[in-house]
C-alpha cells in the first residue's frame, strides 16, 4: 500500500516491489476487501491516488517503517565484523574512471566483505538504506548523515588530441567556444550543472553531439567528434585527450564527499571502507582538482580542520566526523 501511495501509481508500485502488475492488483484489492474501505481512486491514466482513509494508513506504515529502519541501521552500527554486504552509490563517471581501482584495493584486504556497486547519477536515500555509503559530488544536505569531504573537483574542456592539432585555435575563454564543434548533454537535461552551464554560456548550434551520459561524451570526445566539458580526473589521464581550455572554469568548481548514515558510522564494514577507498581518493586530490600536471598553477587547496597546510590532507586528516544537521 505504501509503496503505491508513493509511486501514485499500480505500475510503478510493482516495479518497485519487483512483482507483476496483477500480484500488485490483487494484493491492493484483497486489503481493501478486509479493510472494507476504499484506499485509492483510480483516476484516468492509470493514477492512483489516495483517499483520506489510504493517507491515514501511508502515514501510518511509514512510521513503522522509519523505526524499523532505525532498528536496523542500530542493529548494523554495532556490527564489529569485517565481513557480510556493503552496498556502494557512485556516479557514473567516478567509478568508470577512479573507483574500481580502489575497490580492488578493498577487496585485497577485506575478501570477506562483498561489494555491491550502485552506478546511479542520483543522490540514494541513506535512511532508508538504498546504499550504505555514497560518494557524492556536493555536500550532502539530508539529516542525519556522517561524512568526509575528499577534494576538489574542477572542471574545464577537452578534445581529441588530432583534433585540436587539426583545428590549430587555442581556447583561452569560454567566449571562443563557438568556433568549435561541441558535445553536450541532451537538450531535456535539467538541474545538471555542467549541462546548466553549457546551455547558458554555449551557443545552440555549436553542439554537433548530445548524449545523456558524461561517459559517452568522453568517448565522442575520443573519436574527434568535437569538444566536451569533463571533470579533470576523467579528462586528464587519458592520453587521446588534452585540455581545449587549459584553466578549468572557475563557475562549475565542485567537491567530492564520502557519506554514510550516523547510525553506520562505527560498522566495521564501513570504517574500512572511509580508511582505504575515502583516503585513497583523497591522495588523489591534485588529479581531482586538475592540478595533475605539475606545469598547471597551484589553486587554493580544500579547507580542513586544524591545518594551514597549502596542500590538501588526505582523508584521515578532515574532520573526523561531520553532520549535516550542523
Amino acid at each position: 500500500m505504501l509503496t503505491v501511495h508513493r509511486a501514485s501509481s499500480l505500475t510503478g508500485a510493482a516495479k518497485a516491489l519487483d512483482i507483476d502488475h496483477s500480484t500488485a492488483f490483487r494484493r491492493l484489492n484483497a486489503l481493501e476487501a478486509r479493510l472494507g474501505v476504499r484506499l485509492f481512486e483510480r483516476l484516468p491514466g492509470g493514477a492512483y491516488q489516495a483517499t483520506p482513509a489510504g493517507e491515514r494508513m501511508a502515514a501510518a506504515a511509514e512510521r513503522m517503517e522509519d523505526e524499523a529502519l532505525a532498528i536496523d541501521r542500530d542493529i548494523a552500527g554495532r556490527d564489529h565484523r569485517l565481513s557480510g554486504r556493503l552496498r556502494v552509490t557512485s556516479s557514473e563517471t567516478l567509478a568508470y574512471r577512479k573507483l574500481t581501482s580502489h575497490l580492488a584495493t578493498f577487496r585485497q584486504t577485506h575478501p570477506g566483505i562483498v561489494v555491491e556497486l550502485v552506478v546511479d547519477n542520483r543522490v540514494l536515500n541513506l535512511s532508508r538504506r538504498e546504499a550504505d555509503i555514497a560518494l557524492r559530488p556536493m555536500r550532502p544536505k539530508e539529516g542525519d548523515l556522517w561524512g568526509r569531504k575528499l577534494a576538489d573537483v574542477a572542471w574545464t574542456f577537452y578534445g581529441a588530441v588530432g583534433y585540436l592539432q587539426e583545428r590549430g585555435e587555442a581556447v583561452s575563454s569560454p567566449q571562443d567556444l563557438g568556433g568549435h564543434a561541441l558535445i553536450g548533454w541532451e537538450e531535456t537535461a535539467v538541474g545538471i550543472m555542467a549541462a546548466d552551464w553549457l546551455n547558458r554560456n554555449a551557443p545552440n548550434n555549436a553542439f554537433v553531439f548530445r548524449t545523456n551520459s558524461l561517459v559517452n561524451q568522453f568517448s565522442a570526445a575520443k573519436a574527434g567528434i568535437g569538444l566536451a566539458l569533463l571533470p579533470c580526473y576523467l579528462g586528464d589521464e587519458d592520453s587521446g585527450l588534452a585540455r581545449a581550455l587549459p584553466a578549468p572554469v572557475p563557475d562549475l568548481a565542485g567537491e567530492l564527499w564520502i557519506v554514510t548514515h550516523a547510525d553506520l558510522k562505527r560498522t566495521a564494514r564501513v570504517r574500512a571502507f572511509f580508511d582505504i577507498v575515502g583516503e585513497g581518493l583523497a591522495r588523489e586530490h591534485n588529479l581531482f582538482d586538475g592540478r595533475a600536471d605539475p606545469a598547471l598553477p597551484s589553486r587554493s587547496s580544500p579547507a580542513s580542520a586544524g591545518s594551514g597546510s597549502p596542500e590538501p590532507p588526505a582523508a584521515s586528516a578532515y574532520p573526523e566526523s561531520w553532520s549535516s544537521s550542523r
